[in-house]
């Protein structure tokens, strides 16, 4: 069976990487009046890490914080939750927290949702 072929726009989106995909959430998030935090990888012996402590590692990409806080895992394109995201995904839902997995082709949702003002719908 021949594959599809991709458009442009779904090329772009494959090829983004995971840093420009959060440069473009992070000044979204900016205009429209958000605070951001989010933590940098360091190079090590063992490669690139970014260091946690405890139960850490998954702990979403980004947290914007205005009149209420956001938990926001961001992926290319076809990428995939690690099993540590999960759980994190899983536990904070549970306890009530907004939370998002944004990929490229999502910037219509994520621009609605970072307009959108008081408690998640």
């Amino acid at each position: 069976m021949a594959r599809a072929r991709l458009t442009p726009l779904e090329l772009a989106y494959r090829a983004k990487l995971e840093e420009e995909w959060r440069d473009e959430v992070v000044d979204a998030a900016h205009r429209f009046g958000w605070l951001v935090a989010y933590f940098r990888p360091a190079r090590t012996e063992k490669g690139w890490r970014t260091p946690v402590g405890a139960d850490g590692k998954g702990w979403p990409d980004l947290e914007l914080v205005r009149d209420r806080i956001l938990h926001v895992e961001l992926k290319r394109e076809l990428g995939e939750l690690e099993d540590e995201q999960k759980e994190w995904r899983k536990h904070l839902i549970a306890a009530g927290a907004e939370y998002y997995v944004w990929r490229p082709s999502d910037m219509d949702e994520v621009i609605a949702v970072l307009r959108r003002r008081g408690a998640a719908s």
